[in-house]
């Protein structure tokens, strides 16, 4: 596969992750605080575990990756 065809690609995934972050915040869901996400706060220190958004992240490239490979062939 060529550089530029490469380059759109990942161009695509890119504005396509850009507008599901915008639809997930105007839908109330915002992305990064989502449930499942962990966050521990002590006197000197804070610990955030995004748990609930690496599954969603996962979970929509997953689509994606499957989609793309499907339509590829």
């Amino acid at each position: 596969m060529g550089l530029g065809k490469l380059l759109l690609g990942l161009g695509l995934v890119l504005v396509f992750t850009g507008a599901v972050v915008i639809l997930a915040e105007r839908f109330g869901m915002p992305i990064g605080r989502l449930p499942g996400d962990l966050t521990f706060r002590g006197k000197h220190i804070s610990v955030y575990l995004p748990l609930g958004t690496s599954l969603l992240l996962s979970l929509l490239l997953s689509i994606v990756f499957y989609l793309v490979a499907r339509f590829h062939r």
